[in-house]
């Protein structure tokens, strides 16, 4: 039977106030979860940019965006670990249309 895999942006915030070193080790274990589990197309990490509304008294969040490719199952499970993870302050996860 064949595999079925889905095409999935995941765009999450973290918390700029981690450091650079905080931020790196988030975005790396996360990346590392994707390769785990299907492909990583891309990652873009947009950097700090100021919110569009406060969060949790936050102006600012660090932004990533992750272009993935993985069974259907996959995304739920990585959205509800970054939800539990500290430091990371929202997360969307949208399928991607071929």
């Amino acid at each position: 039977m064949a595999k079925i895999t889905g095409k999935y942006e995941v765009l999450y915030i973290i918390d700029p106030t981690l450091g650079e070193e905080g931020i790196a080790a988030l975005v790396e274990k996360f990346k590392a979860m994707v390769e785990a589990e299907g492909t990583l197309s891309n990652i873009d990490e947009w950097g700090k940019r100021r919110l569009a509304y406060e969060i949790n008294d936050m102006t600012e969040g660090y932004y990533v965006l992750m272009n993935v490719e993985t069974n259907p199952e996959f995304p739920a499970e990585l959205e509800r670990v970054m939800k539990i993870t500290e430091g990371v302050m929202r997360v969307l996860t949208t399928a991607v249309e071929e």
